[in-house]
């Protein structure tokens, strides 16, 4: 018969306890008082959310990690620098800009705009998709 025996059967203090928004279900009916119960299943319902808002930040932020840090193979180029041509060549976004000197001298500011404007378009496909 388990914990309580007849008792379980014959007295209604099983609590179920629904989260609307995510589905999570928490069932209990280990104790003799319903408010026992229904504190238990509050605790674990708490704890079962907690996990999961924890799992679905922890795969955003190894999501947001994994396309900010590429494969380190020697193929994956991010610039050329051409000193003898007077260009710098972004692969990434596919920018070539022909002022190597002013770009070595620190004036860096349209390779800097060019790559937040393709990482603003990069998210908005994304939340797109």
């Amino acid at each position: 018969s388990g914990h309580g025996g007849q008792n379980v059967q014959k007295v209604a203090t099983a609590i179920r306890i629904t989260h609307k928004p995510t589905g999570i279900v928490a069932i209990c009916q280990d104790e003799r008082s319903q408010l026992k119960n229904k504190e238990k299943a509050m605790s674990v319902l708490r704890s079962r959310i907690l996990a999961q808002e924890m799992e679905r930040q922890q795969r955003e932020r190894s999501d947001a990690r994994r396309s900010q840090v590429g494969s380190g193979d020697r193929s994956e180029r991010v610039r050329t620098y051409n000193f003898p041509q007077s260009r710098i060549t972004d692969h990434r976004i596919g920018l070539t800009v022909h002022s190597l000197a002013q770009s070595l001298d620190g004036d860096i500011d349209g390779i800097i705009e060019a790559l937040l404007e393709e990482e603003q378009t990069q998210k908005l496909a994304n939340v797109q998709a």
